[in-house]
């Protein structure tokens, strides 16, 4: 069987193998590498090894790797790395596991040196790739996350939850907090305000307004994205930002005011998100991760709260310049420390 490494496809093509594949999600799509085309400090590349058996390019295997820069100009070296949301898309059995072979060989020659990094955040269970993926160099580490079914009653998700969540819900509602859908595209910035606070207070950076602003005008006329917002007397408090996909709800990014937090607008839009997704006969809510199980992490102690299954499909990571990851890594923490 032949296979050739290819830097583009036909959209018609990319986007069936990805919907007919059980692991597709909506990093894989081509609406997700239009929305980082447009945002400031994303630069999206698309990788496949396909077929060229029979004159047609059948893919085999997937990478889309957007590379994040902090900085450009003398630093960009220092801080572009290459995340793939949604990690690899391989076709089952021994036919994708030759092509995701190929492609990462490929893959991993060409960044030789010129990024930091590349991470693959697994949003499904990829053992029967990790032999390939380890072996080409991309090393697993465990990675936790919760996941909730929405195809069961209300009265059950709702039970899941544990005594302090439910609470937090009745408390929020008691004190008059309402949630509402962002229909309007101004406020997607009052809603990025919102993280903005949020990333500040952690000392860890946020993606640009423009990454939110395009997922809104490409992705929510199609369905697949949706903000939330929290909304105590006039004053906006929190928000949820949602990305939809295949019977899937991602909790992408979420933030709340804590000078509201006895308000608990947390609690009270993931259960609103929780209610409108089984509503809406959707299939999974994507907690988005929960860190690692050795580390403390504090929104996996919130996480947990929701009655959720905790699984731990991990990441896999490749380093493509050592020297400089270990210089970058020390100035991001001593950057983190004077600021």
């Amino acid at each position: 069987m032949g296979i050739t490494v290819v830097n583009d496809l036909r959209e018609e093509q990319w986007y069936q193998f990805v919907q007919e594949h059980p692991a597709g999600n909506i990093f894989h799509t081509p609406e997700m590498f239009q929305v980082f085309s447009r945002a400031k400090g994303h630069q999206p590349k698309l990788w496949a090894a396909v077929t060229t058996d029979g004159g047609s390019r059948q893919p085999l295997a997937l990478m889309l790797p957007v590379q994040v820069t902090l900085m450009n100009g003398l630093l960009y070296g220092f801080t572009t790395r290459a995340i793939l949301y949604g990690s690899v898309l391989a076709a089952p059995g021994p036919q994708g596991r030759q092509a995701l072979a190929v492609l990462l060989k490929a893959y991993q020659q060409a960044m030789r040196g010129k990024i930091l990094f590349t991470e693959l955040r697994n949003l499904a269970d990829l053992n029967d790739l990790q032999p390939v993926l380890n072996e080409h160099e991309f090393v697993y580490e465990d990675h936790l996350n919760y996941l909730i079914d929405l195809d069961q009653s209300e009265e059950a998700i709702w039970q899941n939850f544990n005594k302090s969540g439910r609470q937090s819900v009745r408390t929020s509602r008691n004190k008059g907090t309402v949630v509402e859908e962002v229909t309007d595209r101004d406020k997607v910035a009052v809603a990025y305000s919102l993280l903005c606070n949020v990333y500040t207070r952690v000392q860890v950076p946020l993606a640009d307004l423009s990454l939110f602003e395009a997922a809104f005008d490409i992705l929510g006329s199609r369905d697949m994205f949706k903000i939330f917002m929290a909304r105590v007397g006039e004053e906006y408090v929190g928000t949820c930002v949602l990305l939809i996909y295949n019977g899937r709800i991602l909790y992408w990014y979420a933030g709340s005011d804590r000078a509201f937090s006895a308000y608990a607008p947390a609690e009270l839009l993931i259960w609103h998100t929780l209610q409108w997704g089984q509503q809406q006969n959707f299939l999974l809510f994507d907690f988005g991760g929960a860190g690692k199980p050795n580390e403390e992490y504090g929104p996996r102690n919130f996480k947990a709260k929701f009655g959720g299954r905790l699984v731990n499909y991990g990441r896999n990571t490749c380093i493509h310049a050592p020297l400089r990851l270990k210089f970058s890594q020390t100035g991001y923490q001593l950057m983190r420390k004077f600021l």
